[in-house]
C-alpha cells in the first residue's frame, strides 16, 4: 500500500508530505472462508487498506516503529486475527548519503495487546 503523510523525527519532515509504503500480514484460521467462501468469514481486506491510509495519511508520528504500531493495535483490536505483520517504509530518506530507504517491521499477537 502507498500513502503520503508527515511522519519523521526531524521538524522538517513533518512539514512536507512524503511517500511511505505499508505491508500487512495477518494470521488467522482461513479454512472457514475458504470452504464456505464466504467473506464474512475472512478480513476484508479494503478495511484493512481503510485502516492504514487513515493511520498514515490523518496522524503525524516521528516513529516508523509508532507508525506500524498503531496499525498493528487497530488491527488486533478490529479484527480476530491470530497474529498481525507490519512494515513500514519510507522510500526517500535524506541522510546525507545514498540510502535506498528505510523501513520497521513488527509482529504483534493477540495476548500482545
Amino acid at each position: 500500500m502507498r500513502f503520503t503523510g508527515r511522519h519523521g523525527y526531524y521538524d522538517h519532515e513533518l512539514e512536507t508530505p512524503q511517500a511511505f509504503e505499508v505491508d500487512v500480514e495477518i494470521v488467522l484460521n482461513l479454512q472457514p472462508a475458504g470452504v464456505d467462501d464466504d467473506l464474512e468469514k475472512t478480513i476484508d481486506y479494503g478495511r484493512v487498506y481503510a485502516i492504514a491510509r487513515q493511520i498514515v495519511e490523518s496522524t503525524s508520528y516521528r516513529l516508523l516503529e509508532a507508525i506500524a504500531e498503531a496499525i498493528s493495535h487497530e488491527i488486533l483490536t478490529e479484527f480476530e486475527v491470530t497474529e498481525v505483520g507490519v512494515r513500514v517504509r519510507k522510500p526517500d530518506v535524506q541522510l546525507g548519503g545514498p540510502l535506498d530507504h528505510a523501513s520497521v517491521e513488527i509482529w504483534r499477537r493477540r495476548s500482545e495487546r
